[in-house]
């Protein structure tokens, strides 16, 4: 059974993610995941965000060698837009501040997440509900393909 968790804010510094399930020994195609992550990237309707970030996996645990070790694999892709000051000084996790966003937008998750996750800054689950929460999940979606073909 494969079981996954993911964490990350779109502007903040990186997705993480968690696979358990991968059984030892798999060789890994780091490309073919990369590739796989810039297919997500195409499409109608992207955002200009889309030519700021060139997504690529690292992995942190799970893998030596190119192969996986039963473990759990974790994973990491970096937002390139964190790096830059304005985006910085707002997602920063420990002295990221800003002008609270109180106006939920329509067709959104702000005003549901905000109620559920009890938040007053709609900033908080408006960068965990973004389409950029879906590069992790491709990613690990990625390595499970491997291991089925």
């Amino acid at each position: 059974m494969f079981r996954y968790l993911t964490a990350g804010e779109s502007h903040g510094p990186a997705l993480v993610g968690i696979l358990d399930g991968i059984p030892a020994r798999l060789r890994l195609d780091v490309d073919a995941i990369d590739e796989t992550l810039a297919r997500r990237q195409g499409g109608y309707g992207r955002s200009a965000r889309m030519k700021i970030e060139r997504d690529q996996v690292e992995f942190l645990a799970g893998v030596r060698g190119g192969e996986t070790l039963g473990s759990p694999i974790a994973a990491i892709v970096r937002n390139r837009d964190y790096l830059t000051p304005k985006v910085r000084a707002l997602m920063d996790p420990i002295s990221g501040c800003g002008e609270p966003l109180t106006k939920p937008r329509p067709g959104h998750a702000d005003y549901a997440g905000a109620l559920k996750y009890r938040q007053r800054d709609l900033r908080n689950v408006l960068e965990r509900a973004s389409a950029r929460e879906t590069a992790m999940r491709v990613c690990l979606g990625a390595i499970c393909a491997q291991f089925l073909a």
